[in-house]
């Protein structure tokens, strides 16, 4: 029978936590000079008072020692945890100066936990500071939640051909760490090492220390919130060290397995790194759109040099390909060849176990070695090929979970278009909006919701369906589908 303590308990401590982590906004709203942003250290404080009493209370009606999780309560736990968060982290964006309604603040927060991106929150440049710096804590968390999730919690409940890291992950790293809570705690402690690390190059090249350190949070998680309208295309000006460079650097080690880097810390196998099939395949894929792109920019324009279009067309390339959706330019003006072309890899992902978006990287190794198979085995149908992953056998059910999340992912995408298309939205922005969202990318396609656009103009209806499609593109689709069905809730 399902269980519901372990879940209240555990969302309710979860909650409490995210309360007590309000109280950082609020300082800083209450140190900020300026009038006005000042007085918004309210909307934090009963954010936080909220949040706190809402998940304490949870947790302490059910507090007691938890013997086991099962699969079923390992999925409802997932979903129910991330929706709680996002509905308690939206109160103080509702609350304060950004003036949003609540469906815009629980759109802001849940791009913000999923690190989506997309953002209805205009005049970012005269926002309150708190406000700014929430919405960074929100993609800082929600990049370490996912990076934990990815080798706790959805290897075990075998979503989307996940289950081939649940051995591998621990193979690694069984001899050095006694318990889930050591390596979990270890993750953080490298994601924390990659934050710092960035903060610190950005202030070096010239990048103010308020506006590095959010970025610096948005980049390793691969989120994408700026500071300014204009995200980081702002802080590129003339004569300016290439600080886009950085963040490309930073958005590309954010889309590689954390567990690698731990490993390899643990070891002192560094060599591992760059032996693993996947970082060889995803760092191949970099190099290939890069060329592509920059060929096209230098096709283009006329007065661009060879290094500005490898600038250009690395950065907008990582931005898009690991879901980080930062801007330095509008590549909508870059002709019909580039809108189709980020439209076509938005939906591609970065590394398993990292804080990248979208399909991740092994699924297309894993389609591609089933292809390879099925082609082999039409030519030879009395041979025995056996498909390999990283030197490891792939099983029957490894192929049909990825083929499996493949069908699913863009039946999920193509209805949220349908929708979004129903509710007015023009091809475009439908299509684009809805391809963002599943991806977890940030910006879309278009005048409206483009690189140089934004979401507010978009209805509550369409917000809270992207919303959505957000939440199942960051939990794999299946976490959330499979406790929608009837079967999950019998026995």
């Amino acid at each position: 029978m399902l269980a519901f303590r372990p879940v209240l308990l555990v969302t309710g401590v979860l909650v409490a936590m995210l309360g007590a982590t309000m109280l950082i906004p609020m300082t800083v709203n209450l140190m900020s000079p300026d009038d006005a942003h000042r007085a918004d250290w309210s909307a934090f404080a009963i954010g936080a008072i909220v949040s706190v009493f809402a998940g304490g209370g949870a947790a302490a009606a059910t507090w007691g020692p938890i013997e086991r999780i099962t699969v079923r309560e390992g999925f409802l736990l997932t979903a129910c945890s991330w929706l709680s968060l996002v509905v308690f982290a939206a109160v103080p964006l509702a609350l304060g100066g950004l003036n949003l309604s609540f469906v815009d603040a629980f759109f802001e927060s849940m791009s913000g936990l999923t690190t989506t991106g997309s953002t209805v929150v205009t005049n970012l440049d005269y926002a309150p500071p708190g406000a700014l710096l929430w919405r960074s804590m929100l993609q800082w968390f929600g990049g370490v939640g996912i990076i934990i999730m990815a080798f706790a919690v959805l290897p075990a409940l075998k979503v989307g051909g996940m289950q081939i890291f649940k051995s591998e992950a621990w193979d690694m790293t069984e001899k050095h760490i006694a318990s889930a809570t050591q390596y979990s705690l270890m993750l953080t402690q490298i994601y924390v090492f990659f934050t710092v690390l960035c903060f610190l190059l950005l202030v070096a090249f010239g990048m103010p220390a308020w506006h590095a350190l959010n970025h610096a949070m948005t980049t390793v998680a691969t989120g994408g919130f700026s500071t300014r309208d204009a995200s980081l295309g702002a802080f590129l000006t003339v004569g300016r060290a290439p600080l886009d460079l950085i963040v490309t650097v930073f958005m590309i080690i954010g889309s590689l397995p954390f567990g690698i880097f731990l490993a390899a810390l643990l070891r002192g196998t560094w060599s591992r790194i760059l032996r693993d099939s996947q970082i060889q395949f995803f760092l191949g894929v970099v190099a290939v759109l890069t060329v592509i792109m920059m060929l096209r920019v230098l096709t283009l324009f006329d007065d661009v040099d060879a290094f500005t279009a490898f600038r250009l067309s690395i950065f907008n390339v990582v931005s898009i390909l690991t879901g980080t959706g930062y801007a330095t330019t509008d590549y909508n003006a870059w002709g019909p060849f580039a809108v189709g072309f980020f439209f076509c890899i938005m939906f591609i992902g970065g590394c398993a176990g990292s804080t990248s978006c979208g399909m991740k990287i092994f699924r297309f190794q894993v389609a591609l070695a089933a292809i390879r198979v099925y082609a082999r085995r039409l030519a030879h149908p009395n041979g025995v090929f056996v498909a390999r992953y990283n030197g490891r056998p792939l099983t029957d059910d490894v192929f049909v979970s990825v083929l499996s999340f493949f069908f699913v992912y863009f039946a999920t995408f193509a209805t949220i278009a349908v929708l979004l298309a129903g509710l007015g939205l023009d091809t475009l922005t439908a299509l684009s909006a809805a391809g963002s969202a599943i991806a977890n990318v940030g910006p879309g396609l278009g005048d409206v919701v483009g690189p140089a656009g934004n979401y507010a103009s978009l209805p509550d209806a369409a917000k809270l369906i992207l919303s959505a499609g957000m939440l199942l593109g960051r939990l794999e689709l299946f976490t959330i589908l499979v406790i929608l069905t009837p079967a999950f809730w019998r026995g």
